[in-house]
């Protein structure tokens, strides 16, 4: 087999970087170890910052968004009782949107198929090799068939598991990474959401984060334990804990019950690999970074990534030009570090740590007070929150 970029990953990332490039004439083929199925209903991130909505949108894959999605212009920051609202439209004139991860995914999946374009699920045993050559090339199963995938470029957006990150040298790729104390215990309920924006709870017993999927589903998570066992969480033991972390200071009770159809814990960490490129394999995605949830930026970066990699491959593949190319690690990057420094200052000033002292307590209650009465704490969490203008190459 033969393709101009070679895509390993069948995620958010390597579908879209698929995608703009059908839609600039570049042949790819995207591999993906996972089945189908197992892609399309994974549960991941649902939230899209306003440059995501549009590069979507503006690229053919925004009917059904545009129909589901739920747009929102606010988000309500709780902590002593109290509900304050941040108002990102009013600060910002952006707005986020909700809309699954695996939603998007699916949309990117009947589009490549309906073109009647490359993409093979349940690929085995997937290598890379003669990245520092002008013809890398994958090899991988199929259908019961060792198959050679010869490529111009090779795209690593496989994820934080991944086996591309891995094929960069060790003395080449520096890793940055932090792990967390702590870990979300999310649930999907058949429950109305508890309200028509996102509500992020500091209580002295933890956080706790209010979000949906639909207007008839919610998603909700509580701060645990890292080593937290999932069957010592009954589901009445979850709806008590997440009505005592989001209580009122009035008394009224916000949170709809309903059956708890999935549930899980998620690990938080940060993590950066740099360089996210060693010769022809270009990295994007998780399997360059991860960012904690608290911060929504995971999906967003993925998005950023593949739309200054796509812009770089057109004008090396159409025009011969490797300038963008050399660049696209930096560009990423600097964007990617300022995701990471919102996602931590979100996760460090919502979240119990524990051996905390009341200290600690009152300054992350002073700060929290500050973003919701100063204009410009306000602006600060508003501008990083529905995304940072993305910074594309000339």
């Amino acid at each position: 087999m033969r393709t101009q970029i070679g895509i390993i990953g069948a995620g958010p990332a390597g579908l879209l970087l698929a995608h703009l490039l059908h839609r600039a004439g570049i042949e790819s083929v995207v591999i993906e170890a996972r089945s189908r199925a197992y892609v399309e209903d994974r549960i991941r991130a649902g939230l899209l910052e306003q440059h995501s909505v549009d590069i979507l949108v503006e690229t053919g894959l925004g009917a059904r968004l545009q129909r589901e999605g739920m747009s929102h212009d606010g988000v309500e920051l709780r902590f002593d009782g109290e509900g304050h609202r941040i108002d990102l439209h009013a600060l910002t004139g952006k707005r986020v949107t909700i809309y699954g991860q695996q939603e998007v995914v699916k949309d990117l999946i009947a589009a490549r198929l309906a073109a009647g374009l490359p993409l093979l699920f349940e690929a085995e045993g997937i290598a890379v090799s003669g990245l520092d050559t002008e013809r890398p090339r994958i090899t991988f199963r199929h259908d019961g068939a060792e198959r050679v995938l010869d490529c111009d470029i090779i795209a690593g957006c496989d994820g934080f598991h991944g086996i591309s990150r891995d094929a960069i040298p060790a003395s080449i790729l520096r890793a940055y990474d932090r792990i967390y104390p702590f870990a979300w215990l999310g649930i999907l309920a058949a429950a109305p959401p508890a309200s028509h924006e996102l509500i992020y709870a500091r209580h002295e017993r933890g956080f706790a984060l209010a979000t949906m999927r639909n207007p008839t589903l919610s998603r909700h998570y509580l701060q645990v334990r890292p080593d937290e066992d999932i069957a010592a969480w009954s589901d009445d033991r979850i709806w008590a804990e997440l009505h005592a972390r989001m209580e009122r200071r009035d008394g009224v009770q916000q949170m709809n019950e309903g059956p708890i159809l999935q549930k899980g814990i998620t690990a938080m960490r940060s993590f950066v690999a740099e360089p996210m490129r060693h010769g022809r394999l270009f990295l994007a995605g998780d399997a360059a970074h991860i960012v904690p949830p608290t911060g929504a930026k995971g999906m967003n970066l993925a998005i950023a990534d593949i739309r200054v990699l796509a812009l770089a491959l057109e004008a090396f593949c159409k025009r011969g030009e490797a300038r963008l190319l050399d660049a696209y690690s930096e560009i990423a990057l600097k964007r990617i570090w300022k995701a990471q420094r919102f996602s931590w200052w979100m996760t460090s000033m919502l979240h119990r740590f524990d051996g905390e002292d009341p200290f600690e307590h009152k300054v992350q209650v002073a700060e929290l007070d500050y973003i919701c009465r100063s204009p410009a704490g306000a602006m600060t969490l508003a501008e990083n929150y529905v995304g940072l203008p993305l910074e594309l190459p000339a």
